[in-house]
C-alpha cells in the first residue's frame, strides 16, 4: 500500500503544510499506470510532484516519465533518492536524445551508466557492503534552491542507497542545466541537485523526510510545499476526483 510504503514522506509533506498553513491534497499515483498512460491523465491537475526512494525496476519508468512532465511543464519536483536518480537519469536522456542512459540498478549493460555503483564497490559481492547507511555531512552551495531552503552550508542528512551519480556525466549535465547544488565535503558524491531553468525542481540523494517533525517541518519540504502553492498553470482545468489509491501532490 502506497500510503503505509511511504508515512514518512506523507508525514513531512503535512507537517510542511501545517506549518504554512497550506490545505494538502495528496494523490497517490502507482508509477506503473505511468508507463502505459499518457502521464497528463494523471498529473494534469497536480501542483507539485514527489518521487521517492524505493529499490527494484518495478515502476521505475514510469517515474522517469513523471520526472520529464514535471521538467517540461514547470511543475514543482522534489525527489528523494530514487528520485534524484530518476531525474539524472530523465535530463540525461533528454540531453543525449536517447533511451539509453540509465542506472546500472536497471540496466547493467547501459550505454550510459549516469548513475552506477563507485569504482571500489564494483567487485564487492555482498550488497549490504556496498550500501551507504547513516547521516553524513553535505556542503551546500550558495544561491542554489537548497542552500535557500536550508539557510546554512553545511548540512548533516540520513542516507541509505548504493548507487551514485556518474561523475564522469557531470560535466556534461552541468553543462545543460543541472546544477549540483550539494555535494560531500571532498566535492566527490554529489548529494542534492537541481534545475537552472526550472522554477523549482530539487532532488537529493539522502532521505529528508526522516528529519520532519510536527513542530519542525523539515526546510526543504516546506520550500517544496510553498513552491506547489505558488505553481501557475495557463487556464485553469477542472479538477480531477481523487483516487484512493492513487505519490502526487495538490497544494491549495
Amino acid at each position: 500500500d502506497l500510503h503505509d510504503a511511504y508515512i514518512s514522506v506523507r508525514e513531512a509533506l503535512q507537517h510542511a503544510a501545517l506549518h504554512l498553513d497550506s490545505g494538502l491534497n495528496l494523490h497517490w499515483i502507482d508509477s506503473e499506470k505511468l508507463e502505459s498512460e499518457d502521464p497528463d491523465e494523471s498529473l494534469r491537475n497536480l501542483h507539485g510532484v514527489v518521487v521517492p526512494g524505493g529499490f527494484g525496476y518495478r515502476g521505475i519508468e514510469g517515474k522517469i516519465r513523471a520526472a520529464r512532465y514535471a521538467r517540461e511543464r514547470k511543475l514543482p519536483y522534489l525527489g528523494l533518492c530514487l528520485g534524484m536518480q530518476v531525474m539524472v537519469v530523465e535530463l540525461a536522456r533528454h540531453v543525449l536524445e536517447s533511451e539509453e542512459p540509465n542506472s546500472t540498478e536497471f540496466n547493467v549493460f547501459t550505454k550510459y551508466p549516469v548513475i552506477d555503483l563507485l569504482p571500489e564497490q564494483r567487485d564487492l559481492s555482498d550488497l549490504g557492503g556496498t550500501m551507504r547507511l547513516g547521516r553524513y555531512p553535505s556542503q551546500l552551495v550558495p544561491n542554489s534552491r537548497a542552500f535557500e531552503a536550508y539557510g546554512q552550508p553545511i548540512i548533516y542528512e540520513r542516507h541509505r542507497h548504493r548507487f551514485e551519480f556518474n561523475n564522469d556525466y557531470r560535466d556534461l549535465l552541468t553543462g545543460h542545466g543541472l546544477i549540483i547544488s550539494g555535494s560531500s565535503p571532498d566535492g566527490r558524491l554529489v548529494e542534492v541537485a537541481e534545475l537552472a531553468d526550472h522554477p523549482w525542481m530539487v532532488a537529493t540523494q539522502f532521505h529528508p523526510e526522516f528529519g520532519s517533525r510536527p513542530n519542525r517541518p523539515h526546510p526543504l519540504f516546506a520550500a517544496f510545499v510553498k513552491a506547489c502553492g505558488q505553481f501557475l498553470r495557463e487556464g485553469d482545468q477542472p479538477e480531477l476526483p481523487l483516487a484512493s489509491d492513487d505519490p502526487g501532490l495538490s497544494v491549495r
